[in-house]
């Protein structure tokens, strides 16, 4: 069975840090691109970091020169590296990931379920 697993969230004071980790398992051939995404209480889901199969990051501009993303290809895991955290990152945070199963190519698309940061003031 596939699954996109997140961990590492939980709560800390302004100015703190938390890594987020989000690891694939099952039968996977390779991951393509990666992406951080994060939903507050009462707003839309939105993208805060991606990462591409070579490793080029993309930062939205909330959580740039705080927040760093990376990936381990040998693992299959990313990880969000967040400093200098605020209230306003307060979200349940998701991973999603395009990955690959055999030498077709074909991409399907899947989701992590999520886990919660809460930044204290």
């Amino acid at each position: 069975q596939v699954q996109l697993v997140e961990s590492g969230g939980g709560l800390v004071q302004a100015g703190g840090s938390l890594r987020l980790s989000c690891a694939a398992s099952g039968s996977i051939l390779s991951i393509n691109a990666i992406d951080w995404y994060r939903q507050a209480p009462g707003k839309q889901r939105e993208l805060v970091a991606s990462i591409s199969s070579g490793g080029k990051t993309n930062y939205a501009d909330s959580v740039k020169g705080r927040f760093t993303m990376s990936r381990d290809n040998a693992k299959n895991t990313v990880y969000l590296q967040m400093n200098s955290l605020k209230p306003e990152d307060t979200a349940v945070y998701y991973c999603r990931a395009d990955l690959i199963f055999d030498l077709s190519g074909r991409m399907y698309q899947y989701w992590g379920q999520g886990t919660q940061v809460t930044v204290s003031s």
